[in-house]
């Protein structure tokens, strides 16, 4: 289906103000921020650098 025909069907005039999408970006983002930490690690950061700079707990990290 196209995004025009999920809009239509499910009434929506935006796809990107639905919840789910909004989880779905924000899912994403948290996605790359792990993909990204041992890059990081190997370029010296400490953990606590990581943790502050991606904005996640040094236990995440």
């Amino acid at each position: 289906m196209s995004i025009e025909e999920i809009q239509e069907m499910f009434g929506v005039s935006d796809l990107k103000q639905t919840r789910v999408y909004q989880q779905g970006v924000e899912e994403g983002v948290r996605r790359e921020k792990f993909r990204t930490v041992p890059l990081l690690l190997r370029i010296g950061l400490t953990v606590e650098q990581v943790a502050r700079e991606l904005e996640l707990s040094t236990e995440e990290v």
